[in-house]
């Protein structure tokens, strides 16, 4: 598996060919740094770990600050290691976005969904509700209903979907297309909608 660490920008949108307008996700993706470098001798497996994302001193703990001083490079926000990579780095090279992607192909974005906040069961499992406004319902058009029986079990089964946390998870999207790249600014314009909020570090992978 290869992939980069980037920042997700915004949205924006670009006219194909055909003059269609496709929404893009922008990606920042700066060249990532490779922190670490594992092998089966040392480690029983491949891998290379990159770090994105510059961060200041006196945030990081003495213990990372050698591990980033071993590879030559400046403390970073955010630190991803990928299994079997594919292009042969050494410790302290820098990855561009060009030696890795290439426009039209498809690749897969993992990040942090944005926070809802506590939400009812409307918004978060898409209930209808109890019914009509009429008939005696009073302000229970976004109630959730009956969630449990009588005599018997005489409790709420595990696992009913409620009212609760929504958001704030760890997302895959998959299958997303590679619309531009723009190297000189180290942007990647992806059609349709990555996870996280702007300015959160999105992993794109293939």
């Amino acid at each position: 598996m290869n992939g980069l660490i980037g920042k997700k920008i915004g949205m924006t949108s670009i006219f194909d060919a055909a003059g269609k307008n496709i929404a893009c996700t922008v990606i920042e993706a700066l060249p990532n740094v490779v922190t670490q470098v594992k092998t089966v001798e040392t480690d029983g497996y491949d891998a290379i770990q990159l770090g994105y994302g510059e961060a200041k001193v006196k945030n990081t703990s003495k213990a990372l600050l050698g591990h980033f001083d071993k590879a030559n490079t400046t403390p970073k926000r955010e630190v991803v290691e990928f299994r079997d990579y594919p292009v042969a780095k050494a410790l302290g090279d820098e990855i561009a976005l060009t030696e890795i992607f290439t426009e039209g192909e498809k690749v897969s974005a993992v990040g942090t969904s944005k926070g809802k906040g506590f939400q009812g069961v409307v918004k978060r499992y898409h209930f209808a509700g109890v019914g009509q406004a009429t008939h005696g319902q009073h302000n229970r058009l976004r109630a959730p209903g009956s969630v449990g029986a009588s005599a018997w079990p005489s409790r709420v089964f595990k696992g009913v979907r409620m009212a609760g946390r929504m958001g704030n998870d760890r997302v895959k999207t998959k299958n997303l297309k590679i619309v531009k790249l723009l190297p000189d600014a180290n942007l990647i314009l992806i059609q349709g909608s990555v996870p996280g909020h702007k300015g959160s570090f999105v992993i794109i992978e293939k």
